[in-house]
């Protein structure tokens, strides 16, 4: 079956068919299960605190070191991690550290004590080289390298440092004070020579700044003269040669007006022989067909108009005519109606007169009862000694048609009822 490890952990195969083992560094392999072994060993950096607590120096002098280092097991170099596989195979990171760390401390006591304290604590990186380099080439015969070494701290329980630093600091502010009046002394003595070569020195250089003035003058004005004639002329030049250019713009405007002024008058002759031809197509040729349609159309009218007034002319004579010789007929009729009448009423004279009234009495009895007929209730009161209803409402009518004979003969003087008699005797 197939096992992987990653980039900071190695796998070292052995067993049938892997003679010698098979050491692998971040990547996988294939093991035959029962007849092979894998074990795994770890690549992890370790970080070591190294001390060394109240080792002699060479004076005879205690003290406490601590260093820090960074160690791991090489597993890019084969042969450091076959090393490393057959010192520490199977045991923890624990305790690799805790080998690695004894080995570092033995150097890093051994160090110290062919050292003084002074150059110990003056000289930290030379100390820290020496414990590298020692510690490293020992260390390589285990498979492991030392990534860095750095010195964390130094001390003492004696006041050693303490003191040693004072007798420095002492002796530093004794040097400093000396130094401090020298330079001090050195200084009025520079600041005084300082004076006097800055006033020489102003002296000096007033008098030269004063010849360079007086030259500069005379030269600028020279160089004045020169510019001031060479600007003139360069501006006169300009001028007229700005004025040749406007005038030369002025000629190209002009030829570019007559230009465009040219084409315009084409384009305005082009644009009227269009505009005549599209008045000749679109105004005059339909104006010319509209009118011929208008002529055409009142000329149909005029004729239609003249043929409707024809026609209702001789309808309304031929109507007229008709109407007169109905007029004339009926005229003729009531004429002769008349006539008889008029003979009839001469012939009979009362008679002819009751025969009349006879005729108007069933319209006489109708206008009569024609109040009565629009009437839509009639309320009938009887006093109980005569008819009540319809028969009474009925008598009322005959009633009023039998004072009709008195009135008439109030009004005409014909007694209607003796004429009736006289005829039917």
């Amino acid at each position: 079956m197939f096992h992987t490890c990653g980039p900071n952990e190695a796998m070292v195969v052995s067993g049938c068919g892997r003679s010698p083992p098979v050491m692998i560094s971040g990547g996988r392999v294939f093991v035959l299960p029962c007849i092979q072994q894998i074990q795994r060993i770890s690549l992890n950096t370790l970080t070591l605190n190294v001390k060394s607590d109240k080792v002699y120096t060479r004076h005879g002098v205690p003290i406490s070191v601590t260093g820090i280092a960074q160690v791991k097991i090489q597993g890019q170099n084969k042969e450091m991690l076959a090393t490393a596989c057959q010192m520490f195979m199977g045991k923890s990171e624990a305790e690799i550290s805790q080998i690695a760390l004894e080995t570092l401390e033995g150097h890093q006591r051994a160090i110290i004590a062919h050292l003084t304290v002074e150059e110990i604590y003056q000289d930290r990186k030379k100390f820290s080289e020496q414990v590298f380099k020692v510690a490293s080439s020992d260390l390589v015969n285990m498979g492991i390298g030392v990534v860095s070494y750095t010195l964390k701290d130094v001390h003492d329980d004696q006041d050693y440092l303490n003191s040693l630093g004072k007798a420095r600091t002492a002796q530093v502010q004794r040097d400093a004070r000396i130094g401090e009046a020298q330079y001090k002394r050195d200084a009025v003595i520079r600041e005084a020579h300082a004076t006097q070569e800055k006033i020489s020195a102003q002296y000096v250089n007033e008098i030269e700044m004063a010849k360079a003035q007086r030259d500069y003058e005379l030269k600028k004005a020279a160089y004045d003269i020169e510019v001031n004639t060479k600007k003139a002329e360069s501006e006169m030049a300009y001028q007229l040669q700005v004025a040749k250019t406007k005038q030369r713009i002025e000629e190209e405007k002009m030829q570019v007006k007559v230009v465009e002024r040219t084409q315009q008058i084409t384009l305005q002759e082009q644009e009227i022989a269009r505009k005549e031809k599209e008045l000749e197509a679109k105004v005059k040729k339909p104006a010319e067909a509209e009118r011929y349609r208008l002529e055409k159309l009142a000329e149909a009218e005029r004729l239609q108009l003249i043929m409707e007034a024809e026609a209702e002319a001789e309808s309304i004579r031929m109507k007229g005519e008709a109407e007169a010789f109905a007029m004339e007929a009926k005229g003729r009729a009531e004429a002769e109606q008349m006539a008889k009448k008029a003979e009839a009423f001469k012939q009979y004279k009362e008679g002819a007169m009751v025969d009349m009234l006879l005729e108007k009495l069933p319209l006489m009895a109708e206008e009569i009862a024609k109040p009565l007929s629009a009437a839509q209730k009639v309320t009938m009161v009887s006093s109980g000694g005569s008819e009540v209803g319809a028969a009474k409402l009925t008598g009322e009518v005959l009633d009023i048609m039998t004072r009709l004979p008195l009135t008439v003969e109030k009004l005409t003087g014909v007694n209607i009822s003796q004429v009736s008699s006289t005829r039917m005797g």
